[in-house]
This record gives C-alpha cells, structure tokens and sequence, in this order.
C-alpha cells in the first residue's frame, strides 16, 4: 500500500503567500511519470496531491517534489519545509479526518465534505483517477457523512464568516450600528450576509464582479449592491469590510482603501480576507487606521468556539478508524484484481480455444446447439473461478496480498509481473 501518497501544504503547515504561490498541486504532475493516478483538494486552506505511484515509491516520491518545485518556481527546500507527506493506510487516515472536518481550521465544519466530493469529481472527469482512488474517495466521503450523522462535531458550526466578525466585533465592538460591506457573491460571501443579519446588522452592501449578481443576493437580505468599479466609493462608507472572492488577484487595492482613508474622518476601517488566494492587497493593511486579517488570523477567533466540538472528536477518530480499516481491507482486495483479471482472461482464452475445437470436431451444428455450447463453456469457467476469486480476495483483505499472488500464479502458471 506504501504506492499510494498524499502531498499537501495547509493552514496547519504552511503561510498564506506559500499557498498561494504554490495555488495547486496538480501543476507538474504531467512532468512525473511515476504516478499512476492524481487528484488534487484544493480549498482557502488546503492543497493537496493525492496520487498513486508505481513501484519505487521514495524514488517517485522525490521526483514528484522536484516537479512540483519547479512547476511553481519554489525551491525545493523550502518546499520540503512546509510540505507535509503521507503514505499507505496514512493517506486514507488523513483524508478521513479531513473529510470529517478534523483537520479544518474551524473543526467540525461541513463546506469541506462538499469540497473532497467536487475534487475526486473533477478528476474523474479528467479521467486521472482509477480503482485506488475512487476507493479512497468513496471512503473519505463515508467518514465525513457518519461523522456527521452519528456525532455533534457538525452542530452549532462556527464558520469563517462568524469569526470574521467576531474579529471585527473585537476591533470595534458591537456591529450592530456599524456598516458592512462585502465583496464576492459567491457561497462565503453569501454565507457572510446571513451571519450578518444574524447578528443585527442592518446597514450592508454587496459588491460583485458583476453588479447583476450582486443585485440579485442584496435582494434577498435587504441589502444595497455596487459593482467593484464602485469599491472605492463602498469603502469610504463602511466600518467592516469582509472580501470573499474567487478571484487570482487582488480586487481590493491598496490604492483604494488610501483613497478611501481620505474622507473617512479618521473613523477606523476593518477588512477581514477570506479568499486564498488574496482578495485584497497586503499593503493595505499598513494604511493608517486599517486593521486587516487575513485566513491565518482566524484561528484564534475560532478558539471559543470550539469546547463543544472537542468533546466529539474521539467518537469521530473511532468512525475514522473504522473507515481506515474497511479501507485498508478493500484496498488489498483491490492489489489482487489485475492478477485475477489476468486470471480470468487465461481462462477465457482457453474456454473459446477448446469451444472452438470442439465445434469444428462436431461439423455442421445448428446455431442453437452452438450457443447452447457457448453459454455452458462460459457458465463452467464462472462457476469454477467463483470461489477462488472469492477466496483470494479475502486472503488479500486480511493482509496476505503478495502471497495470494505468487499461490494463483503458482497454481495456474501465470507469469510475475515485470519490473516497471
């Protein structure tokens, strides 16, 4: 199993700027020939490969993290630094537990269940991943779904949004008289206005791309909409700023917020960057009278929150355990597939060989006799193949999967496989 690896930088790991000048782990892959199959999880705090290699698996390893750095123009030391590595039934156990939202910058959160889904999905429509990793994404997905149906580590969520504000409540007290403006329509900046109205804050605006779409949302909650042409007048007005775009680069410029400052009669401004990557400029945060945060800055918001949560991890580590071992078990029913494969192709072989012969002995026979013939050769090799098949698969899961092999080459003379 020590062919399957996970390469990632996180929240946990590695500083926003490394992130996102890494943006995905996906770019290099192409360069290594060593792996089998990919897919890459990338979200605000996470990046992540997970990809199955051929055999020489430290050798693969090493040149996936020299594609890697040079595909992103980081050196390989600093790479390694903040690159976090793991191997066999690890990667099943790490992806469970993110899957689960133990590993999440607010614990227990739900949007990264969604977020392992959409990944495994846009390699599967790429067509980069095979048996190993529907597995182990099938797997990952069960963890996340029981932890969340059998614990409470998703009750109450504390989420981004809320500890944005929270942030900001702690800057300039009780929002409920301040203003808000957000920036991005997407989910976060969606989920950001519900938060708001949640806490009492009446006096919001919506800024989008798009001045439509954030019409559209601002009419949902009462709220006034601009376009991002309009940011810098937006800003003026405002008390607390939460951007939460998709956008690869800086939307809210340092320029703007200067301008802003200007007429703001020294009133002090708020800005608070959800997107990864940066959604406003790092200099605006050295503006006179702006605080910014950014994603890293979040965590010790959360801290409060999370009491209840704690208490529900060790029955969510027992629900992973229990993905991991059915995992594992799965997994090494899955190295002997190709070799009965393989199995079962011989025997095909074979069957319409001797079907062949045996209806060139017997002349001129009706078709229905043919078939007839056909379908008891082909109902003989399936029924004599079934219990080994069975068999050899449930030796594999319980851990003899390189001494079943050698057993079914030995016995039906199957050749071993070459070296790659």
């Amino acid at each position: 199993m020590q062919r399957l690896v996970c390469l990632g930088l996180s929240h946990r790991t590695a500083p926003v700027e490394l992130r996102e000048r890494v943006g995905s782990l996906g770019l290099g892959v192409e360069r290594c020939p060593a792996v089998v199959e990919h897919a890459v999880l990338d979200t605000c705090y996470r990046v992540e490969l997970y990809a199955l290699l051929t055999a020489g698996v430290e050798e693969a390893r090493d040149e996936l993290v020299d594609a890697l750095s040079t595909a992103h123009d980081v050196p390989r030391d600093q790479l390694l630094q903040h690159l976090y590595v793991h191997a066999g039934e690890d990667v099943a156990r790490h992806l469970c537990r993110v899957a689960a939202g133990l590993d999440s910058l607010v614990l227990g959160e739900a949007e990264i269940l969604g977020q392992v889904g959409d990944a495994f999905a846009d390699a599967r429509s790429q067509g980069s991943i095979g048996p190993a990793l529907e597995l182990l994404a099938r797997t990952a997905l069960s963890a996340g779904r029981h932890a969340r149906s059998e614990t409470a580590i998703g009750v109450n969520p504390p989420t981004a949004s809320s500890a944005a504000l929270a942030l900001a409540e702690g800057v300039l007290g009780d929002l409920g008289q301040r203003r808000l403006l957000v920036v991005g329509a997407g989910r976060i900046g969606v989920q950001t206005l519900s938060v708001a109205e949640g806490r009492g804050i009446a006096d919001v605006t919506i800024a989008n791309r798009t001045k439509e779409r954030a019409t559209e949302v601002a009419r949902r909650v009462g709220a006034r909409a601009r376009s991002l042409a309009e940011l810098e007048d937006a800003l003026a007005d405002v008390d607390v700023v939460v951007a939460a775009t998709a956008s690869e680069t800086p939307v809210v410029s340092a320029r703007a917020v200067v301008a802003a400052m200007r007429s703001r009669s020294e009133r002090p401004l708020v800005v608070i960057d959800l997107a990864v990557p940066a959604a406003v400029e790092r200099a605006a945060g050295e503006v006179e009278g702006v605080r910014l945060f950014d994603v890293d800055d979040l965590r010790v918001g959360l801290d409060d929150a999370m009491a209840a949560r704690l208490r529900e991890v060790p029955k969510v580590e027992e629900i992973v355990e229990e993905q991991v071992e059915s995992f594992g078990r799965r997994y090494r029913e899955l190295e002997v597939e190709p070799l009965l494969s393989e199995l079962r192709k011989r025997a095909e072989s074979i069957r319409e060989l001797e079907v062949e012969r045996a209806l060139r002995d017997l002349g001129d026979v009706e078709p229905a006799v043919a078939e007839r013939v056909q379908h008891l050769s082909r109902s003989l090799v399936t029924k004599l193949l079934h219990d080994p098949t069975v068999r050899a698969r449930e030796r594999a899961g319980a851990g003899d999967a390189d001494e079943v092999a050698d057993a079914v080459r030995d016995l039906f003379g199957l050749s071993a496989p070459s070296d790659p």
